[in-house]
């Protein structure tokens, strides 16, 4: 799937944004909560996060083949974690200058192939459209994402195995749902 840097940066920056805006209305207490990921509190989702924030951060200097720089750890303040892991990822992919950058994510390809970087930060690009929602629906506040950035990512969740070890494994999409929903249901996720 071509990708274009300049836009997918831009779109990612966005759903970054909008998560971190979520994320920071997060309370000591809801830290327990449950979300739509199976299994984990919001406290998990936050640490995955902040893990896959400072990952991708690492893929775009060089150095995302080291797994422990992927590795989830709950921190003391985890919506402190997460902003400052948010931030580190949109400088750090600020500086990328050429979208075919190797950038590797052994999460996705365990000692397999790079990906380029253009495509590379339309995977994070989909992952903070999605974990946005999963802090929205966890808080439960609204989750009104501008409707280009939810047609931007259609085609980047469609091309998701529905077997696919990064997600639960997809659902039907309702046959009167909205293009969230379709992205959400191919993601295993229940809107």
């Amino acid at each position: 799937m071509p990708t274009d840097l300049a836009r997918m940066r831009a779109l990612d920056a966005r759903a970054v944004r909008l998560s971190a805006g979520l994320v920071r209305q997060t309370t000591v207490a809801d830290l327990v909560r449950d979300t739509p990921c199976a299994g984990w509190t919001l406290a998990d989702l936050l640490a995955h996060m902040t893990a896959q924030h400072r990952g991708f951060a690492a893929a775009a200097r060089g150095r995302g083949g080291d797994l422990a720089v992927w590795a989830a750890e709950g921190g003391a303040d985890p919506v402190a974690d997460h902003e400052a892991a948010a931030a580190d990822v949109l400088a750090a992919f600020a500086d990328v200058a050429d979208g075919d950058q190797p950038f590797a994510l052994p999460e996705f390809t365990a000692g397999g192939p790079a990906f380029p970087a253009a495509r590379a930060i339309g995977f994070h690009f989909l992952d903070y459209v999605v974990h946005a929602w999963d802090v929205a629906t966890t808080l439960e506040v609204p989750f009104t994402p501008d409707a280009d950035l939810v047609e931007a990512v259609l085609p980047l969740a469609m091309a998701v195995p529905a077997a696919s070890a990064a997600f639960a494994p997809a659902l039907s999409a309702p046959p009167d749902g909205d293009t969230l929903s379709r992205i959400l249901t191919r993601l295993g996720r229940r809107p």
